[in-house]
């Protein structure tokens, strides 16, 4: 239940001060809703997110979902700065116990216990302390300088990327086709400057196999009868 607003246009809830959002009845145990909400308990809400994002349990999706709700209405409801909210507290309470049975050996019948709870997420907006640290964290970040390059330069550089890439690979293509003419237009000279053909090449040294093979059984004397 909400109560009165306070200057800055956050809602007091109890002693928490903040914009808050919560789930009823959500069909997990509140042990299990408890250890994931311990993992973003103190985050800001970008670091949350990203948290419950790679986090491998099914209630970690009802959370996520949770604290854009919150965002969203202390965005909305209370003119606060997304940017500027963390989670400043988080918690689970038991819900209604849904109670089923499973039938067992001699007419016995074993209890199922379905657990329910009520998870409710709060977010304020931090200190200047708190938003100090920050920005000297990620002005010592080495990725900041990347992050404060404005869209156009990095448009512009991966534009002369991309032409001396392009420029590169025609430059190989050229190279390539190059050398391959000038294999294709190479041949054989001899001393006198003419050109000698292959092809005639190899038949002349066809054929000298041949006739020398032809005078060598020429020369082979007869065998004498017996």
């Amino acid at each position: 239940m909400t109560g009165p607003k306070t200057n800055e246009g956050s809602t007091i809830v109890g002693e928490r001060t903040g914009t808050r959002a919560s789930v009823k009845f959500s069909r997990v145990s509140a042990s299990k809703a408890r250890r994931v909400l311990d993992l973003i308990r103190g985050k800001g809400v970008q670091e949350a997110d990203d948290i419950l994002r790679f986090v491998e349990r099914d209630v970690a999706i009802v959370i996520r979902k949770l604290l854009t709700s919150a965002v969203a209405n202390a965005e909305h409801n209370d003119n606060q700065v997304p940017d500027e909210l963390y989670v400043s507290a988080c918690f689970a309470d038991e819900g209604a116990t849904h109670k089923r049975m499973r039938p067992r050996a001699r007419g016995r019948a074993g209890r199922i216990n379905k657990r329910t709870c009520h998870i409710t997420i709060i977010v304020s907006r931090m200190t200047d302390r708190m938003l100090e640290l920050r920005r000297q964290q990620d002005v010592a970040r080495p990725s900041s300088v990347r992050a404060r390059r404005s869209a156009a330069a990095q448009q512009a550089a991966r534009r002369e990327r991309v032409a001396r890439s392009r420029q590169a690979a025609a430059a190989r293509r050229g190279e390539t086709a190059e050398e391959h003419d000038h294999e294709q237009d190479e041949d054989l000279v001899d001393d006198e400057g003419e050109t000698i053909d292959h092809d005639a090449l190899d038949s002349d040294e066809g054929d000298e196999g041949v006739d020398g093979a032809t005078e060598g059984d020429g020369d082979v004397e007869p065998e004498e009868e017996a």
